[in-house]
This record gives C-alpha cells, structure tokens and sequence, in this order.
C-alpha cells in the first residue's frame, strides 16, 4: 500500500508542476498580447498623427501650390512629408485629392475665362464700330479744314482701333475688317502707320516680284501680327534707335518679313515664354497674360494658327531681338501691274544693282552695236562720241538730283496744310485767260505732279 501512496504523491507533484508551467506561459502571452496592443496602439496614434499632418499639409501648401503652378509652372508643389508612416492607400487618396483640386481649378478658370472672353468679344466689337465710325469723320473732316490737329486724332484713332482689334483676336473673334488682295509692302506700311513710333521703323525692300501680294483673307490677319511685332520692338527699345524691317521672298517657300530692334532682349525664361505663345498654344487664358496684359505675342501666336503664318523670335546681331515672320506660299498671289503703289512704298532694292555710295554716274553715250572690234582674241564694242546736248533755257551743268531726305511727321504736317491752304486759294482764284492756260500748261504739268505726290505722301503718312 505504501508504493500506491508514493506513486499518487508523485502523480500530483507533477500536476501541480505541469499546472504552474501552464500558468506560467499563460501568463507571458497575456503579457506579451498586452505589449504588442500598447506597440500597435502607439504605431495607429503616429499614423493618425502623420496623415493629420498630411492633411494639414494638403489643405494648407499642396493644394494652393498646385493652384499657383497652373499660371506659373516653375512653381514646385510639395509631395508628402512623412512617406513612411502613411500607408500605400491614404498616400494615393491624397495625391489623388490634389490632382480633383487641380481639375477643379482648372474647370473653374476655363468657365469665368470663357465668360471673360464672351463680355470682352462683345464690347470690342461695339467700341471697333465706334471707331471706324469716328474714323470715316476724321477723314471726312481733312478734306474740309487744313487744321493738322486733325491728323493726331486721326492717328490715336487708329491707335485705339489697333489695341481694340488685337483684344478682339485675342478673344477668338473676327478681325473686323475685310480687304482684297493686297501688295506684301503696303501691308508694312499699314502695320507701320499703327504704331506709335512709326517714324523710327525703316523698310528694305527685297522682293524679287514688285507685286507679290498677300491673299484677301488673310492680308488683314497679316498687317495685325506684323502691327503687334513692331509695337513690341519699338516699345522696348531705345526712342533714339531704329527698328529694321527687311520683306524677303524665298523661292516656293512664301515670303519673310524680318524685324530687328536693339532692345533690351530677353532672358532665357521669358525667350521660351515668348516661343510657346508664338507657337499659337491651344488656349491661352486672359489670366496669363499678367497685369497688364501683354497681347503682343499671344495675338500673333492666334492668328498664326488661324491663317498658317508661322513666327520665330531669336536674338537680334543688333542687340536686341530679332522676329521672323513667314507667309506661306498658299497665301501669296501676284497682281497685275495696271495699279500704282503707294507713294511711300520702299523701292525694291537689289544685290547687283547696288552702287557705291558718292559714285558718279557714267555719262550716257550711245554704242554702235554693229562695230566689233578685237582685242587680244577677245570682242569688243567701240564708243561713239557723245552726241551734243540741245540748248535749253535751263543751265547747262546739270548735277544728279539725290534722293531727297525722309520727312519727319512735322514736315508731312506743314506740307498737307500748305496743299490745303494752296487748294482753297486756287478755288477762290478768277479763272486764266485760254492763252495763258495753254501757255502754261506744260510748266504746269509738273507743278500738278508735285501737288498730287504731296497730297499722297500726306494721307500716307496720317
């Protein structure tokens, strides 16, 4: 019997052992359960306490950097602060509520641009009309007082037209006036007689076709783009400086109208600025534009994609900057040569028929061209002597007459009132004797030839 009580004795020591070790682990993984919800509940607090912070963040930098980098696209934007503790699903969330902020930004821009666009489209249309109105007057006026006042309301009036015109392309409208075919140097002179300081703007002429001309529908188009070209190079250049206009014809490529001013240039971000709106973007919003607005280029760029011109801006050997203005040979078209150009229009000037300057020209004399002679194997012509000159009432030394000088606006101005005051004399005046008339009529003759040139360089140059 006494084994059995030893063998019970045993059989409950190892129980109460067993139990204890069972307690025990029981115990640890209580413990351990307990510190691993204190870890988690200290890593769920950082991750509340990060996407917190992210969410301020967001609603604080990203979203309005996100805003500001529409206008400005150097601008940075701010990505998340604390990556590692937001997890894969709340880091995608945010980054797709700045991207709906941006979209909604952008809608809400395209919306009040477009009613933007819509009010002004209107109004200018209302205030062109006015215009042109006022414009008729004027010039109905010019005909009827010689006061030269005339003439510089005559010039702001074209001066707001211009600016009235640019705001209406600019706003997807039309450009209001329609031409027919024009000749490529009186659309120059047209887009020069629209800027303020035309009198700075020298023309060369290099067309190898005296009336190479511009197509109608887009002879208007083309004297905006060029008006805007040369607003924008004597507006940031020197008033003691000149703006260069060269008109190029290239061989089945159109033709190219090159503006070089001495400026002050551009630096590299506003150079590719300038690119991108003579790129003729898509859409350009009004808010872009800066305050001021500066039109100059954004209008060019529009009616480049509207009409297929194309426009090039670089730096300029004169210091400044250089635009290259390209009409394209579908827009081109040749008149015929039963109309007269403007008085004003620049003379074609070409490589081979250039002479030195103060060079005297070689006396006419006339060639026999049956006498051949040779001279060294090789033939050539001899000369007659030079017939003698008539007599005439006029001196015998006859000097080259040089071109005269270009007149400043002030003589244009004294010479239109001259031709105004001379007209209403010779109204007033009893009309001459048949004899006399006849007497004088072919002095006369070239007195009225240089009253008609004077008359037209005067409209022009209003």
């Amino acid at each position: 019997m006494a084994w059995i009580v030893a063998l019970i004795a045993v059989v409950a020591a190892v129980t109460a052992v067993v139990r204890s070790k069972n307690a025990a682990r029981d115990a640890n993984v209580a413990w351990g359960r307990v510190e691993l919800a204190e870890r988690q509940a200290k890593a769920a607090d950082a991750r509340t306490a990060a996407l917190t912070d992210e969410i301020r963040q967001l609603a604080q930098k990203r979203i309005p950097a996100a805003a500001l980098a529409l206008s400005h696209p150097t601008a940075p934007v701010p990505g998340l602060r604390e990556a590692a503790e937001v997890d894969g699903g709340s880091a995608r969330l945010l980054t797709e509520a700045v991207q709906a902020a941006r979209a909604a930004v952008i809608e809400e821009r395209q919306r009040v641009d477009a009613a933007a666009r819509a009010a002004m489209r209107g109004t200018s249309a209302k205030i062109q009309s006015l215009l042109n109105q006022s414009q008729q007057l004027l010039h109905e006026l010019q005909h009827e007082y010689d006061d030269p006042r005339i003439l510089q309301l005559d010039f702001r009036n074209e001066l707001a037209l211009r600016r009235t015109q640019a705001t209406a392309v600019l706003c997807d409208a039309w450009p209001g006036l329609a031409r027919q075919s024009s000749p490529l140097v009186e659309i120059v002179l047209g887009a020069q007689s629209r800027v303020a300081g035309y009198e700075r703007i020298k023309v060369a002429n290099h067309l190898r076709d005296e009336w190479l001309a511009v197509v109608a529908r887009a002879a208007e188009p083309l004297a905006i783009a060029l008006a805007e070209l040369l607003a924008n190079a004597t507006a940031y250049s020197h008033p003691d400086t000149d703006v260069q206009v060269t008109v190029q014809q290239s061989g089945g490529r159109g033709a190219f109208l090159v503006v070089d001013d001495a400026g002050i240039g551009m630096d590299d971000d506003a150079l590719e600025r300038a690119r991108a709106l003579l790129a003729g973007p898509s859409e350009v919003l009004l808010t872009e534009l800066g305050d001021p607005p500066q039109t100059g280029f954004a209008v060019v760029g529009r009616l480049a994609v509207q009409y297929g011109l194309s426009c090039h801006i670089e730096p300029s050997p004169f210091g400044g900057m250089r635009t290259i203005l390209r009409v394209p040979a579908h827009l081109l078209t040749v008149l015929e040569d039963d109309r007269s150009l403007s008085a004003l229009a620049p003379k074609v000037v070409h490589a081979h028929t250039a002479t030195t300057a103060g060079a005297e020209p070689e006396p006419a004399v006339e060639r026999e061209p049956a006498a051949v002679q040779e001279r060294n194997g090789l033939p050539s012509r001899r000369r007659r002597a030079p017939r003698p000159a008539p007599v005439r009432s006029a001196p015998a030394a006859v000097t080259p007459v040089a071109p005269p000088p270009p007149r400043t606006p002030e003589q244009a101005e004294a010479s239109w009132a001259a031709l105004q005051q001379g007209t209403l004399s010779g109204r007033s005046a009893p009309a001459a004797p048949p004899e006399a008339e006849h007497h004088d009529n072919k002095d006369g003759q070239d007195d009225r030839n240089r009253r008609n040139d004077r008359n037209d360089q005067g409209d022009d140059e209003t």
